[in-house]
């Protein structure tokens, strides 16, 4: 199928060709007819299936075929960098100059209000930096046509609830609202259908389930052997762009800290870091010239990074639906991940929770050396000079124990 099947214009179809979409994912072939039809739609699919373009083609195409004044799309995600690459994506797809403004925290506030005073068709952001334009009077959202909540279930888990319902009372009630989201809670199916005039159901992947394109694994470990099982193999496998997940933005920062002075480039996203150093670390990954970035779940979301070979998660996510978030970052577009949990033994409730979410079983993995409770200060003392495990000295390297080869050369 191609999309001028699916009812796109010319135009769009070649700028799709232009762009090596040779063919629309599943969620697009279902979606796209749907949303040019005028009808509201809940959208659920696994990450990485091209939920963006989805939406974004459809509402461009009306948007070129009236031209009218004032805000006429209003799109709202979860967190800075999903709003940023959504404003990217709008940007990419666009056939003509169709003003938009994307509106996020740690942003300069002076230059959204500029851009909104010049006039916009399109406002893309985050719940708390548009509800912050909204009471200073910046943003009037009288003329919106679409509304869309991309994650929605993530903005739930965000407590970001009262910031919508505040959202909704200032745009049309007469409106198309879409709404996508990876899983389909029972607190997204309320607000769905709070917001939405008989909406069109379009699922494309069992809920809750993680591709089949990746590959899990779960390591025994224990907790002060985390730090060592990491370096263990991120030192002894041919990793080539590896996404870390942590708990804390502390532990993220000491992650980042630990793996930069054994000479493995790393940067790290959390709350902490301003806008624009997530924004460098998130191109750096990109591009090739980090090997390892290490996150909290602010990022589960929202990194769009091509070719992610491994997903690490460095502590077992809470609540489990957030692991299905994290391991979408690998095996995208019908390409082959890993992603690799450790589980410590008080956290091996958590990972039967995920099995259970997920209906599918983890494999279990143990290497002895790193599954035997060791003091913190005892850590240091498994490496030599070289920066490798006493146990692997001899090894050459690229090498590691069985197990760890065996999933590494997949």
């Amino acid at each position: 199928m191609k999309f001028l099947e699916l009812g796109l214009n010319d135009i769009l179809a070649e700028k799709c060709r232009s762009l090596n979409f040779t063919e629309p994912t599943p969620i697009q072939k279902k979606a796209i007819p749907i949303i040019l039809e005028g009808e509201d739609l809940i959208g659920c699919a696994e990450t990485g299936t091209g939920k963006t373009a989805a939406f974004l083609l459809p509402t461009i195409q009306k948007l070129l075929a009236e031209k009218k004044p004032g805000v006429r799309v209003l799109i709202v995600a979860p967190t800075r960098e999903l709003a940023s690459q959504i404003a990217e994506a709008y940007i990419e797809l666009s056939t003509e100059k169709l003003l938009c403004v994307n509106l996020i925290g740690g942003a300069n506030m002076k230059k959204q209000v500029n851009a909104l005073r010049r006039g916009v068709r399109v406002v893309i952001g985050t719940p708390g930096r548009i509800n912050d334009h909204i009471e200073r009077g910046n943003l009037d959202l009288s003329t919106v046509e679409t509304l869309v909540l991309d994650e929605a279930d993530r903005m739930l888990d965000m407590g970001f609830l009262p910031q919508i319902r505040k959202i909704l009372a200032k745009v049309p009630n007469k409106r198309q609202s879409l709404l996508f989201s990876a899983t389909m809670s029972d607190s997204v199916k309320s607000l769905a259908y709070t917001v939405m005039q008989n909406p069109e159901v379009v699922e494309v992947s069992r809920q809750n389930r993680t591709a089949r394109t990746v590959e899990q694994v779960a390591y025994k470990v224990a907790t002060p052997s985390k730090t060592a099982l990491l370096l263990h193999l991120l030192e002894t496998n041919d990793f080539e762009k590896v996404l870390v997940f942590t708990r804390t933005k502390r532990a993220a920062e000491r992650l980042a800290h630990i793996l930069t002075a054994r000479e493995i480039k790393t940067s790290e996203i959390h709350s902490d870091r301003t806008q624009s150093n997530r924004e460098r670390a998130l191109q750096d990954f990109r591009d090739g010239k980090i090997r390892v970035l290490v996150a909290t779940d602010i990022a589960s979301r929202g990194i769009d990074v091509d070719s992610v070979t491994h997903v690490i998660n460095y502590d077992v996510p809470e609540p489990p639906e957030d692991y299905v978030h994290r391991v979408g970052r690998t095996g995208r577009a019908g390409k082959l991940g890993q992603a690799m949990t450790f589980v410590t033994p008080v956290e091996e409730l958590a990972i039967k929770q995920i099995e259970r979410l997920t209906q599918q079983k983890i494999e279990r993995i143990e290497l002895p050396e790193f599954n035997q409770t060791i003091a913190s200060s005892d850590i240091s003392k498994m490496f030599s000079k070289s920066g490798k495990p006493k146990n692997q000295q001899n090894q050459a390297r690229g090498r590691s124990s069985k197990p760890s080869r065996r999933r590494a050369s997949r």
